[in-house]
């Protein structure tokens, strides 16, 4: 089941989601002071791609973690999040449209704090 709703989401609008934080960690791999906020874009994209059967964990946070997001949501955090609600507003006016509404609500919340988040196996 997870194959198939993995495919509906990827052609509806898990392309685009996926392709926009692809497109976000290019730009921070370009100076390497940014390869760990890359490398961690390029992690949240491949689960932007496929999200059914896949959890995301969030640990305690950390001083280093808390700097880490604050500067993520200034410097690119905020447009993918303001995407993902208004994908998961939309998926979410029909009945089955809500389990995709709740992948994109999953991954506004991650695209406002994915330092301190893991995704396990992935």
């Amino acid at each position: 089941m997870n194959i198939l709703l993995n495919l509906i989401w990827f052609i509806c609008c898990g392309f685009w989601q996926g392709l926009s934080w692809v497109v976000i960690g290019a730009l921070w791999s370009l100076s390497i002071v940014g390869l760990p906020v890359g490398y961690q874009c390029f992690k949240l994209a491949h689960l932007t791609f496929f999200p059914f059967g896949k959890e995301v964990v969030y640990r305690e946070d950390s001083s280093l973690s808390t700097v880490a997001n604050v500067l993520w949501i200034i410097f690119g955090g905020l447009p993918i999040a303001l995407v993902a609600i208004t994908n998961g507003l939309v998926m979410c006016c029909t009945i089955i449209g809500i389990p995709f509404g709740l992948q994109s609500f999953k991954i506004a919340r991650l695209s406002l704090m994915p330092f301190g988040a893991s995704i396990p196996h992935c």
